[in-house]
């Protein structure tokens, strides 16, 4: 094999990843639309029920202290980890914490749903988000 051949090779291999991140790329941006058209569907129907909506807190990712985030919405799990504000934002409350959060509070970035929850978490621990946004609506202002 020669040196041309070498980089021919080289240069293929460029482009095959290449092509292969585009189209992971392109899978997450359709996974992400479908997803926030999930969540912003949850947040019609939640409004359009009545569901008492609540203010958000969020926890450190220690697990020791809960910190108050200025946001209002709806948690959509009974860990109280992910939520939805009114706006139709997607959270992850969990955050660094420490005096700073105590004092003044938390600010959680929202995140891009995911279409599953949990994906790649301990066997039992994921489900998808269609289902987990379902069962929050299902049960109304009764939930933890």
């Amino acid at each position: 094999m020669g040196e041309g051949d070498g980089h021919q090779w080289r240069d293929q291999r460029q482009r095959a990843v290449r092509a292969h991140a585009a189209a992971d790329e392109r899978r997450r941006a359709v996974e992400q639309a479908e997803a926030a058209q999930l969540v912003a569907e949850f947040v019609d129907e939640a409004t359009r029920r009545g569901l008492r909506t609540t203010p958000l807190v969020a926890g450190s990712y220690s697990g020791g202290g809960r910190y108050r985030t200025g946001l209002t919405g709806w948690y959509v799990d009974r860990a109280g980890t992910r939520a939805v504000d009114v706006e139709g934002r997607f959270y992850l409350l969990t955050v660094p914490g420490g005096l700073r959060s105590r004092l003044f509070g938390a600010t959680p970035q929202p995140h891009p749903a995911p279409l599953i929850v949990g994906e790649g978490g301990r066997d039992g621990d994921s489900v998808p988000l269609r289902e987990l946004l379902t069962r929050r609506l299902d049960a109304g202002d009764d939930w933890p």
